[in-house]
């Protein structure tokens, strides 16, 4: 597919790498000249310096046979100009980012008007992903398929636990259905059979609907109580999102923001929230504010250093939720190594939705991706499709059925009912299909059978 990318900064590079990775032909707008030097050393994609809402610079993109324009610029207004002149000038479908809690009102309305097929929040989906793993304070992440029925959590394994040094077979799971889904270990990736032992400080992805993954976390220790106050440090969007998503459900929550004039916004726009001006790297100030007696504690400010620096003092402090933004990727493993389990990532959470959008789009006879989530950084993929009639195993028993190796058939969903597959279990049409694969950029059902499959 031809891809044009209006805007080359971390969300519009983030992109790129991925959609180029598979196989998409990807043209980049921008007017920084050193941003587009970074794409072009780096990536496999054209660029343009210039305006991408200048009917020049488009047709000089050649936007007229775009597939997909997706407009990631740094102004709403300008993306969505974007959106408006590209599908006037022959563009297929577009894809706008739209981060001003402003215009959530009119989306429908600005959709319908100005062309756009689909928009993207980052701010407010990372929002929902924390507030996702409030609800299971233990893990360190949470995926959700089949429109919130079922749970892909992860977490970490200590020498304590009872699971560990056993193999998967040998666990005890008369008490609840869930299955282990892939493990993460000296960064290598496993997706596991029976017979894998797991280990002190490995990294497991478990699945499971809802109440299972919460009597599984129970009976292996893992569960918390539910979370009741959190405190978080940066007052940006994502903070705005999540206060008006986790208030709702009696959370009460404390914002530390240093910019006196965003928390009289603040203040005005959560009244529910407690409003602290004042800088939250400053440990007095942390102690003061009772971090300690903390269920959750979350860093948002836009400085990946200082996000960092004030979970470790929470950790420090016995806070045992801690969430942390970080918006540049080569800091993940040294977060990982300090002991912060929790990592959010605007720019990953946008990238999946727009990933999941694109193959759609490619594989519009085959089966629709309902989700597509990039798990064990980013070295494996959960994803969920919704069977039809193209799929070719239907109706048949999974025994009799020769899969890819890489892949784990996760979860069927039929009529609301969740099916931890066995042997003798079908697909049928219209089932929701999870499965989680090492297998990159894979589109269909279809394609995680092996050739003599059926």
């Amino acid at each position: 597919m031809y891809i044009v990318i209006i805007g080359d900064g971390k969300v519009g590079y983030t992109l790129a790498k991925h959609l180029s990775e598979e196989g998409n032909d990807v043209t980049i707008i921008d007017r920084n000249q050193e941003a587009l030097k970074r794409a072009m050393d780096n990536l496999d994609v054209m660029c343009i310096k210039g305006n991408g809402t200048s009917v020049k610079v488009l047709q000089e993109a050649e936007i007229y046979r775009a597939d997909v324009m997706i407009a990631v610029t740094n102004s709403d207004e300008r993306n969505m100009l974007c959106c408006l002149a590209a599908k006037k000038l022959g563009a297929k479908h577009t894809i706008s980012r739209i981060r001003n809690p402003e215009y959530a009102e009119e989306l429908l309305m600005l959709k319908d008007e100005l062309g756009i097929d689909m928009i993207i929040n980052p701010e407010k989906e990372a929002a929902a992903e924390i507030s996702q793993l409030i609800k299971f304070p233990s893990v360190s992440s949470v995926d959700n398929f089949a429109q919130g029925k079922v749970d892909l959590v992860s977490f970490r394994l200590f020498k304590e636990d009872k699971i560990v040094g056993k193999r998967i077979c040998d666990i005890d799971m008369k008490k609840w259905v869930v299955l282990f889904c892939a493990v993460e270990r000296d960064n290598e990736v496993f997706i596991p059979d029976g017979n894998f032992v797991l280990e002190t400080n490995d990294k497991v992805y478990v699945m499971g609907d809802h109440p299972n993954i919460t009597y599984f976390l129970q009976d292996l220790g893992k569960y918390q109580k539910k979370v009741k106050d959190v405190m978080v440090i940066g007052g940006g969007r994502i903070c705005y999102y999540l206060a008006k998503l986790i208030t709702k459900f009696g959370v009460k929550i404390k914002i530390i923001e240093k910019n006196f004039e965003k928390c009289q916004e603040l203040n005005e726009s959560i009244p529910e929230a407690i409003i602290i001006h004042g800088d939250g790297t400053e440990q007095e100030l942390l102690e003061s504010e009772s971090l300690n007696e903390m269920d959750a504690f979350i860093a948002l400010t836009d400085r990946d250093e200082e996000n960092i620096v004030t979970s470790l003092f929470a950790l420090n402090s016995e806070v045992h939720n801690v969430i942390t933004k970080i918006t540049r990727v080569n800091y993940n493993d040294i977060v990982k190594k300090v002991g912060v389990e929790s990592v959010i990532s605007p720019k990953i959470v946008t990238a999946n939705k727009i990933i999941r959008y694109v193959r759609s789009l490619k594989n519009k006879e085959g089966c629709l991706i309902e989700n597509l989530y990039k798990i064990v950084g980013d070295r494996a993929e959960a994803v969920e499709f919704s069977a039809n009639s193209t799929t070719k195993c239907l109706n048949k028993p999974l025994k009799d059925i020769k899969f890819k190796s890489g892949v784990l058939l996760a979860t069927i969903v039929r009529d609301h009912k969740i099916i931890i597959p066995k042997g003798n279990d079908v697909i049928k049409n219209g089932d929701s299909v999870i499965m989680v694969t090492e297998i990159e950029n894979i589109m269909d059902i279809n394609d995680i059978i092996a050739k003599e499959g059926i």
